[in-house]
């Protein structure tokens, strides 16, 4: 089943939140919670995790007022992301919320979708745009062995769930050489038979204690050569309706597209335009840089108010760098940055 829907329209005012390369915000993606009920290996990278304390995780009335501030700045799309947002409680009614306060806001959703299938009615009536869903192997097994959970069926439910809801529908897997590559004729076929988008993404060495390594790391090159094995592929150029990092191919012509994220081999930092705020309230300019800014102690300051959030994001896009001068820094075996995935909001 496919959606035929289109996001809401762009407004063309011109933006506020553009930095010195001319590169402009349109994009906020907001980490609700750093908690996971999943252990993905790639994300984690290590046994013992301090989550964060109640009291430092933003409000969701924060939340509202950052996305508020985001809006006048420019930003059209917001996408929730955790952690696992769907483990927070009263994450729904907040949707609910998000879509009163904005209701021409792009709204969508990122999670890995155990959690997911109960609440698929309510987030299609709330006019979430769409949901992404991490599914990095069809097989059981693999997914107990990357996950750390036997959540397969779980997921697969909440996959069909979306679909029959006729909601857009976006699969994530992080490619892993020697786990999950020889599985990519199943990924392009689900693409085919769903009319969806399957998207592979380069493993990155981010967080400390990262279980990066080169001999697990399948390029971007290898993983479209490979793909081009099972299925025709035809690039799709990008455009002001197609935005965002991934490389999109049609397959055989049909509607479903196969999708390449390349962070590592070919970096899109030319066309970045988005900033990350942490579920504490740190905003990140880029995901490979640490500099984070504060907003969480403004929010709560009593005489600090809202202006002063604003003069940080406007101040803070202006320094914003370019990621994969960073990487380049960096040993391969490396982290590039300290904070895992799950704590920044991946």
């Amino acid at each position: 089943m496919k959606d035929s829907s289109t996001p809401p329209a762009r407004s063309e005012a011109r933006p506020v939140l553009t930095d010195a390369r001319g590169r402009s915000v349109r994009y906020i993606r907001l980490s609700v919670t750093d908690r996971c009920n999943l252990r993905c290996s790639y994300c984690w990278g290590c046994n013992t995790v301090k989550f964060l304390r109640h009291e430092d995780i933003l409000r969701y009335e924060e939340m509202l007022d950052l996305i508020g501030v985001a809006v006048e700045l420019g930003v059209k799309k917001v996408r929730l992301t955790g952690g696992e947002p769907l483990t927070r409680k009263g994450f729904i009614p907040f949707l609910e919320k998000l879509r009163t306060c904005y209701p021409t806001l792009d709204l969508r959703l990122t999670t890995n979708g155990a959690l997911l299938a109960p609440h698929v009615p309510a987030l299609k009536s709330i006019g979430l745009w769409g949901v992404n869903i991490s599914l990095d192997s069809f097989s059981p097994e693999k997914t107990r062995a990357i996950c750390g959970r036997d959540v397969q069926a779980q997921v697969l439910e909440g996959i069909h769930a979306v679909l029959e809801a006729g909601m857009v529908l976006k699969l994530n897997a992080v490619a892993l050489r020697g786990i999950n590559d020889s599985e990519l004729p199943l990924f392009l076929d689900f693409a085919k038979q769903y009319g969806t988008e399957v998207r592979f993404i380069e493993f990155m060495p981010m967080g400390a204690g990262t279980d990066w390594t080169p001999l697990q790391y399948w390029s971007a090159t290898d993983i479209l050569a490979a793909a081009r094995q099972y299925a025709e592929l035809t690039p799709i150029p990008r455009n002001d309706h197609q935005p965002g990092p991934a490389q999109l191919y049609s397959i055989d012509g049909g509607p479903g597209r196969f999708g390449l994220i390349t962070p590592l081999s070919n970096h899109f930092c030319d066309d970045c335009n988005r900033l990350r705020v942490t579920a504490d309230g740190r905003l990140r300019t880029c995901l490979f840089s640490d500099r984070e800014y504060r907003l969480r102690p403004l929010l709560r300051h009593p005489k600090l108010g809202l202006s002063v959030v604003r003069r940080v994001f406007e101040r803070a896009n202006r320094e914003k760098p370019l990621g994969y001068r960073l990487l380049t820094r960096e040993r391969p075996r490396d982290a590039v940055a300290e904070r895992r995935m799950t704590s920044i909001g991946g």
